[in-house]
């Protein structure tokens, strides 16, 4: 079989995170139909867009998109910029947001007496309702009575089947539990109402321990014991900031690989680093592409090709054990390129 994939690097470092998960694919017992999409913020400037105006058709024929990052405020508004991330995430139903956290052996962690693997959770986060829709608008600008609203919004339909996808996803991990994230105290409908869905689909898995957490609680605990996390659920909003700390607490940004999901398969799903575009680096070849490799290797897993997923996480976990071969993100002076050919070289041992 052969996939198509399309390959939307974007700006910043995002190209060259985007070529070396490309060059781990193009090492694997596959057959991939690759087509690069050159859309980014160097577009804004003669159309005002940074994705042409059909670019989800263009995308749509695809088995999966790889994305590198989007944005560059010298070029392009940040909240023009990343739009076509969240128009493809919404347009595409991508709803499932799949982030996990692992601390690998060879990464420095900024905790005390945590071991590697100690830290081995996965957040799974709505991704196209909740709090980052675009209902809303500013009124009266320009005024003393300007106002701005941006309406929270949660469904029964997005709200059940986020949630027992992640019931799903905790059936197989061994530890078989899932936290889920509130602000029930203080969001008395929108937050009350995830809890009662929550509690509703909890029945229909009796095998599966779960507990609710607020959210400034689990930021907390995410820091404090990050080892009792398995399987965590949340909003949008909620799910985007804590997936932040789970990245930076199992050693950076440079680690956080993540896939965007539709699983009914209708609608193309997405794969990306969460590092952002860092331009101030771009081009020098510092960026870490262990997140895109690692965001590659999701991408392979959605695919059903789990054997060759499993080559590239093992690779990974090899040379990050090893440790000879760093980005300065790691304390090291090797190359974007350098780091990526360490890792392909290990897919054949």
């Amino acid at each position: 079989m052969t996939y198509k994939i399309a390959l939307y690097p974007g700006d910043g470092v995002g190209p060259e995170v985007v070529a070396e998960a490309k060059k781990i694919l193009d090492r694997l017992p596959i057959q991939c139909e690759y087509a690069h999409f050159n859309w980014g913020t160097e577009l804004y400037a003669s159309t005002g867009r940074c994705a042409p105006e059909d670019f989800l058709d263009r995308l749509m024929p695809f088995d999966a998109i790889l994305l590198g990052a989007l944005g560059n405020a010298a070029k392009a508004p940040d909240h023009i910029a990343v739009d076509p991330l969240l128009t493809m995430r919404k347009s595409f139903d991508q709803y499932v947001n799949i982030r996990p956290a692992v601390l690998y052996e060879g990464v420095d962690c900024p905790l005390k007496n945590v071991r590697p693997f100690d830290i081995d959770m996965v957040v799974i986060r709505e991704n196209t309702e909740g709090e980052y829709t675009s209902l809303g608008g500013r009124h009266y600008p320009g005024t003393p009575n300007e106002a701005a609203i941006q309406v929270n919004y949660f469904t029964r339909m997005g709200t059940e089947r986020i949630v027992r996808y992640a019931f799903e996803t905790a059936r197989r991990r061994a530890r078989k539990h899932v936290t889920s994230i509130t602000k029930s105290n203080a969001l008395k409908y929108s937050m009350v109402f995830w809890d009662s869905v929550v509690a509703d689909v909890a029945k229909d898995y009796p095998d599966i321990t779960y507990s609710p957490m607020l959210v400034d609680a689990a930021a907390m605990n995410f820091v404090r014991s990050p080892q009792m996390f398995d399987v965590v659920v949340a909003s949008n909003l909620f799910g985007d900031i804590l997936t932040d700390i789970a990245a930076i607490i199992v050693g950076g940004m440079g680690f956080a690989g993540s896939a965007n999901i539709n699983p009914s398969r209708k609608f193309p799903s997405m794969f990306e680093p969460v590092h952002g575009s860092a331009p101030d680096i771009a081009g020098r070849g510092k960026a870490n592409p262990v997140a895109a490799i690692l965001s590659a290797a999701m991408m392979l897993e959605f695919l059903g090709e789990v054997e060759c997923a499993e080559k590239v996480k093992l690779a990974v976990k090899a040379h990050l054990a090893e440790g000879s071969v760093k980005t300065p993100d790691r304390g090291g002076n090797s190359t974007t390129s350098q780091v990526g050919d360490d890792i392909a070289s290990r897919l054949e041992r």
